[in-house]
């Protein structure tokens, strides 16, 4: 796959975490509700929280991506999070704090931290 290519793929996937991380802080209980996990203040406000970092990394990436030249150290960045999002995700499941239905966004997240971090792997 050419950076190109990569790089067309990530702008899209940063803009998709951009928009779920908005939808997720604005309206953490509609989120919460759709992955059958426990709905309180507590759980609202921090889905919420969540929900505004991915926001800001997502748009952080989008930036990056969209400037001439290239900055690594954002992609990694970015890579961690979507790493630690599959991460955590995968730990909210098996702890049955989110039902099965969350694991395909925690896998697309897996796979969208890969996809940039082979990015950074070759533009560093």
């Amino acid at each position: 796959m050419s950076d190109s290519l990569i790089r067309r793929a990530l702008i899209a996937i940063s803009a998709m975490t951009m928009v779920s991380g908005a939808v997720q802080a604005l309206a953490p209980q509609r989120m919460l509700r759709a992955l059958m996990a426990e709905d309180d203040a507590n759980a609202r406000h921090l889905f919420g929280t969540i929900g505004m970092f991915m926001f800001i990394v997502g748009g952080g990436l989008l930036n990056a991506l969209r400037r001439p030249g290239r900055d690594p150290v954002i992609v990694f960045w970015a890579a961690l999070q979507k790493i630690g999002a599959f991460v955590a995700v995968g730990l909210g499941v098996r702890r049955r704090i989110f039902s099965p239905i969350a694991l395909g966004v925690a896998f697309f997240d897996l796979l969208s931290g890969l996809l940039a971090a082979e990015y950074w792997r070759r533009i560093r």
